[in-house]
């Protein structure tokens, strides 16, 4: 189906370093199917890898209201949250 060709393509431009264009594929996926928790989970990954913790969180904040047992996304929140902690402790 075309949220998860999208996810997909997403994915691959991910691990090309092609943040923005995996971004919008991503956020494409969630506008096609908003049930999908998996894109969710790669934009925030994204999301986090570009510094941008707050945005994120919410991201992997939706994955775990749709998918309690998704670890890898309550993993992911856990770190960001200690990431931007530690980036206002850092003052910048």
């Amino acid at each position: 189906d075309l949220a998860a060709a999208l996810n997909e393509r997403g994915q691959v431009r991910y691990l090309r370093v092609e943040f923005a264009a995996a971004l919008q594929d991503f956020t494409a996926a969630i506008e096609c199917q908003p049930g999908f928790e998996v894109p969710y989970y790669n934009r925030g990954l994204v999301r986090y890898r570009l510094g941008d913790f707050d945005e994120a969180m919410k991201d992997f904040r939706k994955v775990l209201e749709l998918n309690p047992q998704f670890e890898d996304a309550a993993l992911s929140l856990k770190q960001a949250i200690l990431d931007k902690e530690e980036k206002q402790k850092r003052g910048y």
